[in-house]
């Protein structure tokens, strides 16, 4: 007999699939992970008796939301780049009908070079949405501090300190008493 630990088993995939499943479709139907844990435990429940742990009915879930949610979203998200690269190439071939034009002065093309760019800007902002590399604007306010400023906030640390130093020795004479 070997000496250690018992090694780790684990679970057919073909029933970790429907157990998966299982714990999904609980979920949908609006039982929380203790009510999946209580209701798998009962001998006529969905697993014929076998436990699923509030942990593990999580588990389960996560790895069915990958199986079955994700694949659509990225169906969407590739039909939606799809689009969106077609209007791309619309707004680059109006701006390219209108370069020269535009170039040479003239308002007209001048303005449907400026929409198709602005357009161009907006798609790309989009696609990068999309695809997760969405930038976003980050607002700072710079304050000058000046050498006045950092005299007062020495000055109002000092005065706090002193103040703590002569509320101990109140505390502490009161003890004493």
């Amino acid at each position: 007999m070997a000496a250690g630990a018992a090694p780790y088993r684990k679970l057919d995939p073909a029933l970790r699939a429907e157990r998966a499943a299982i714990v999904f479709d609980l979920r949908l139907q609006g039982l929380s992970y203790r009510q999946i844990d209580i209701l798998t435990q009962a001998p006529d429940g969905p697993t014929g008796g076998h436990r699923i742990s509030a942990t593990s009915a999580k588990e389960l879930l996560y790895e069915e939301v990958e199986r079955r949610v994700d694949p659509k979203v990225d169906a969407w998200r590739t039909l939606q780049l799809d689009r969106l690269d077609g209007v791309l190439r619309d707004h680059l071939a109006l701006r390219n009908a209108n370069w020269d034009k535009a170039m040479d002065g003239e308002e007209r093309p001048a303005l449907a070079v400026d929409r198709a760019l602005n357009g161009v800007t907006k798609i790309v902002e989009a696609q990068n949405k999309l695809l997760g590399l969405a930038t976003t604007k980050i607002e700072a306010q710079v304050v000058e501090v000046t050498q006045q400023d950092v005299e007062l906030q020495e000055m109002i640390r000092t005065a706090k300190a002193k103040a703590a130093l002569e509320e101990a020795a109140i505390v502490d004479g009161e003890a004493g008493e």
